[in-house]
């Protein structure tokens, strides 16, 4: 930033967010898009939660994950969204120290154990298809609950690290963060410290969070594949197919969206804010969709559901 050498305050009380830098009279364009697809957000996977808490016939270990994973997508998106349509509304939008670090603390939080919980639906998905007779066995409740508690557990250090190390800079006298919410990246870049830690503790915290969770699900595929090609009829192949398709859908989803808004240049800061509406938005907006077009069961309770109300009436 210009104004690095201007000063140095570490005892920042707010910063400002930028926003997209577009024309004043397109905010409120932006603010209605924003409320729409967050509005599907909450409508899908609050939807997806009933349907699995309703039905018995639900009540298994990949739709106990799938739970999960309808709370992590609505939650992470309920941190950023509000905050972000009431700045598209609002001239000053300024956010405090403490709301800043809140903000970055659950986003991390959440973004993390989302990567950890597909991990573990992978592994499920690898138990069911290729050792199905021990499923139930290998797949216990308590094990379930394992999985899920290891997953927000990894979330929970991950997200205090991070952002212990993101605030622990000094920071210029620019408090501007060119985004449209509180992204480490961009906390950095105001700030006067020397980075190289930050940077180091970041890398490590990206192969501890993406190398274990993409390993887990490309080896799981790999078994998957193998024992599904062995299977003589075509049609138990594409049942099997089937149970997995609309997980790499999600996977593929999240890591593809992600990657390209780690991979886009900074230079081209608009062009990241972009694409982190995709991955804040977009992709916990399809999830829920993936799971009830492309999945027979989820299908059949949402009908069993709909079928009760039209007999109440």
């Amino acid at each position: 930033m210009s104004d690095k050498g201007a000063g140095n305050y570490s005892d920042v009380t707010d910063f400002t967010l930028v926003g997209f830098r577009v024309r004043p009279e397109l905010h409120i364009l932006l603010f209605l898009l924003f409320l729409l697809v967050y509005s599907m957000v909450l409508l899908g996977n609050f939807s997806m939660i009933g349907i699995i808490v309703t039905d018995s016939q639900l009540n298994t270990p990949m739709y106990f994950f799938l739970g999960n994973l309808s709370f992590i997508d609505l939650s992470y998106s309920t941190i950023i969204a509000p905050k972000a349509m009431v700045n598209f509304l609002s001239e000053k939008n300024t956010v405090s120290f403490l709301g800043c670090a809140t903000q970055l603390f659950f986003f991390t939080l959440f973004i993390v154990t989302e990567g950890f919980i597909l991990a573990v639906m992978a592994y499920d998905r690898f138990i069911a298809i290729c050792n199905p007779l021990l499923y139930s066995i290998h797949m216990s409740r308590h094990l379930c609950a394992q999985l899920v508690t290891g997953s927000y557990l990894c979330g929970w250090v991950s997200s205090i690290i991070q952002v212990s190390t993101t605030f622990s800079v000094s920071f210029c006298a620019s408090r501007v963060i060119d985004h449209f919410y509180c992204d480490s990246y961009q906390i950095e870049k105001i700030s006067c410290s020397n980075l190289s830690v930050n940077k180091m503790i970041s890398l490590c915290l990206a192969a501890f969070i993406i190398l274990p969770t993409i390993v887990v699900i490309v080896v799981s595929y790999m078994y998957i594949v193998t024992t599904v090609l062995r299977i003589p009829s075509s049609e138990g192949r594409k049942k099997a197919f089937s149970t997995c398709s609309s997980h790499l859908g999600v996977v593929s989803l999240l890591y593809g969206t992600v990657s390209f808004v780690y991979l886009t240049p900074p230079s081209n800061p608009e062009l990241r804010k972009v694409a982190s509406v995709f991955y804040i938005l977009v992709t916990p907006m399809l999830n829920p969709l993936i799971y009830s077009l492309r999945n027979k069961d989820v299908k059949q309770a949402l009908g069993k559901i709909l079928w009760k109300k039209n007999t109440l009436y």
